[in-house]
This record gives structure tokens, sequence and C-alpha cells, in this order.
């Protein structure tokens, strides 16, 4: 089963904007939904953010408004823009394909700090 590779975490402050990367191998998002997730210290994993293979997207509440995700033309490379970002987006990001049940296995991730 395919892996995606997470990228382009890092720390920012209170207010800034990030954006992450989901890599895949050939046209895998405009085939499979996909989903992104988090996982802060000492908490369970949680939802984040959605994009179906044809383009729709859903978004925690936590998020709405201020997380957009979206894919390139080819399908192989999937964004999570953040912006206005809070302490408490403070996580590991992971992509993965499949929602809403993920199927695949869960990469490294990309950390994302937020903290003045």
């Amino acid at each position: 089963q395919e892996q995606l590779v997470e990228s382009g975490g890092g720390l920012v402050q209170p207010g800034g904007s990030l954006r992450l990367s989901c890599t895949a191998s050939g046209n895998t998002f405009m085939i499979y939904s996909m989903a992104w997730h988090r996982q802060a210290p000492g908490k369970q994993r949680e939802f984040v953010a959605a994009l179906l293979s044809g383009g729709s997207t859903s978004y925690a509440d936590a998020v709405k408004g201020r997380f957009t995700t979206s894919k390139d033309n080819a399908g192989s490379t999937a964004y999570l823009q953040m912006d206005n970002l809070k302490p408490e987006d403070t996580a590991v990001y992971y992509c993965i394909l499949g929602w809403p049940v993920p199927f695949g296995s869960w990469g490294q991730g990309t950390q994302v700090t937020v903290s003045s």
C-alpha cells in the first residue's frame, strides 16, 4: 500500500501561516480521497480536513475558516494551507488515503509548532 510523505512543517508565530504538502506517486489523489489528521502531545490523533477525489472538502470545526486543503492538477500532491495559526494547532500533522475511513500506512508526519 502506498505511503504518503508529509512535509512543510515548522515553527511559526501565532497568527502566521504554513503550507503542508502530502506527496504521493502518480495521480493518487485523482482516484482516492485523502485526509489530514494531527496529534498533539498527550492527545489522541484527530481529524483535521478531508479532500475527496472529486475535489469536495470537509473540515473539523476547530480549523474551519482557517485551513484549506487542495491538490495539484496532476493529483500527486495535496496541500494543507493553514492560516491564522493558534498555539493549539501545535501537533504532528499526517496525511493518509481514505476518508472517512483511512487506509494505508501512517507516515512520519510533519511537526507544526505555533509559539511566540
